[in-house]
């Protein structure tokens, strides 16, 4: 996952935060990522490069997601139920 400075981070943080407050189901959530892929190559253009990365990002977002919080909890469950 290509981290970015928090520098970055801060143009994004308070609206993601106010967007977090306002998500309650998958259907919303999946709404603002296609959504925000979408507003992204409305504002850049539409071509085969902003299409593969906003692509790439939702599936690498997912892989990163799957590496920091999934596992470890996957972790966490078996060492409290012990394995399959």
């Amino acid at each position: 996952m290509p981290y970015i400075t928090p520098e970055r981070r801060a143009a994004f943080d308070a609206q993601l935060q106010a967007l977090a407050a306002e998500v309650g189901t998958q259907g919303e959530m999946n709404y603002c990522i296609y959504k925000l892929a979408t507003l992204v190559i409305e504002r850049t253009g539409e071509s085969y490069d902003t299409l593969s990365m906003c692509s790439s990002a939702m599936e690498h977002a997912k892989l990163e997601w799957y590496r920091q919080r999934l596992a470890p909890y996957e972790d966490k469950k078996i060492k409290d139920n012990g394995p399959i």
